[in-house]
């Protein structure tokens, strides 16, 4: 148990790397992403023949300096977000216990703070109170600002001491608001952003970017249904607050995460009803099964084994370990279902249909594939870090697991 505990997926050699890659990289690569779809019609050797040409200058160049317009866009989208975070009515729920005993409390209202924001979002554009174009118009900006904005918050994290559970009081968590709030949420608001102005643009939104947007949707709402079970997940519960959860949810996430609809804005592509169909059904059916993997898991924890599997009992082992105080507890691992299938068999379901709402772009550039490879490098790594903490944590009974369960992610493959 000693040994595993030691063991580490990266070395410090790998872990120091990997952070200066993050702080050095991720934000010019924002605004040349940003820029490739906007600016040089998705083509990635445009962009990379200007770079050549014109070196650090050129990026710089081209970066855009966050005006007063987007600072004013971000905090009144940030101060909305986190007064329905604080004053919407929710159920209470509470998260799982920290190394040092704490237990934190949150308030489940992600569905009705994700309804109300929808809902103003196309109420203040339908009785023209708001035009959303202008955030797309300012887009570069908006992520300029985010970048610099998100660092110095950060910054703040890091003087704070990296907290598992950060909060500003008593009740405003922080990375419920930059998770899920503001990082999650941006990803809808800007997925309906993007057909608002191809709309002001050809007069109509084309099925392509409709497909992408309904399943960007359709995946979102499943993650505020399930709000309460990701609480309980790696980066709520075992990740610290700091650059790359914090930063990688307020800036990451709006820009990486929607560039398929971003550009899809100025590429539409007619699939016709047949094709489009069939995208969206695949789509949507990806979505669910990640949402039914996860429904079996929290249904397994909340009954503590007693339900129904697939119509049988759960396969099951019952895992004890030690926590940092010197207290046995025991935890039972689900071998059946889905989770039979393999260990981490939901981020399947999850690659794919990140697959389909970027497949309306259909293959012309390589760019709005982008995401698809990020989230498959992220969720793979995150598997392997996901066992050698469970190794650690669970010793002989998490290599019991493992015969029983023996593919980490794709079933028969790996």
């Amino acid at each position: 148990m000693g040994e595993a505990a030691t063991k580490t997926v990266h070395s410090p050699l790998v872990t120091y790397v990997s952070v200066v890659s993050l702080l050095t990289l991720c934000p010019p690569f924002v605004i040349l992403l940003w820029y490739t779809m906007v600016h040089a019609d998705g083509s990635v050797s445009q962009t990379w023949d200007y770079l050549i040409g014109n070196g650090l200058k050129g990026l710089i160049d081209i970066w855009p300096k966050p005006t007063a317009t987007a600072w004013k866009l971000i905090g009144c989208y940030g101060a909305f977000e986190a007064a329905l975070q604080l004053l919407l009515p929710g159920k209470t729920v509470e998260g799982p216990i920290s190394p040092k005993g704490n237990r934190p409390v949150y308030k489940a209202n992600g569905v009705l703070a994700y309804a109300v924001t929808i809902a103003t979002y196309i109420g203040i554009w339908w009785f023209g109170i708001f035009n959303p174009s202008i955030v797309y118009d300012h887009l570069g900006e908006i992520f300029s600002a985010l970048i610099f904005g998100s660092f110095l918050f950060c910054v703040f994290l890091y003087i704070k001491g990296m907290e598992l559970y950060p909060r500003i009081g008593k009740n405003f968590d922080i990375k419920v608001f930059t998770n899920c709030r503001f990082g999650m949420m941006s990803w809808a608001v800007l997925a309906l952003t993007y057909c608002f102005k191809q709309y002001e643009l050809y007069g109509k939104v084309a099925d392509s970017l409709l497909v992408n947007t309904i399943l960007m949707l359709v995946y979102i709402t499943k993650f505020f249904w399930w709000e309460a079970g990701y609480w309980n997940t790696m980066d709520i519960a075992h990740d610290r607050a700091g650059f790359y959860i914090c930063w990688g949810c307020l800036v990451w996430v709006p820009s990486i995460y929607t560039s398929p609809g971003m550009y899809l804005v100025n590429h539409p592509v007619d699939l016709g009803s047949q094709l489009a169909l069939f995208i969206l059904a695949a789509g949507v059916l990806c979505v669910y099964v990640n949402y039914d993997c996860d429904r079996q898991r929290q249904e397994f924890r909340r009954t503590n084994g007693k339900c129904l599997i697939w119509g049988k009992p759960p396969s099951k082992i019952v895992a004890s370990y030690t926590t940092t105080t010197g207290e046995t507890k025991s935890s039972l691992l689900l071998t059946s279902g889905w989770w039979g299938l393999a260990r981490h068999f939901h981020y399947v379901p999850e690659i794919l249909a990140s697959f389909f709402w970027s497949l309306p772009a259909l293959f012309n550039h390589f760019i709005p594939y982008f995401y698809v490879i990020f989230l498959t490098i992220l969720l793979v790594d995150r598997a392997t870090r996901d066992d050698d903490r469970c190794r650690s944590k669970y010793g002989k009974y998490w290599k019991m697991y493992c015969n029983k369960v023996p593919y980490r992610i794709i079933p028969g493959i790996y």
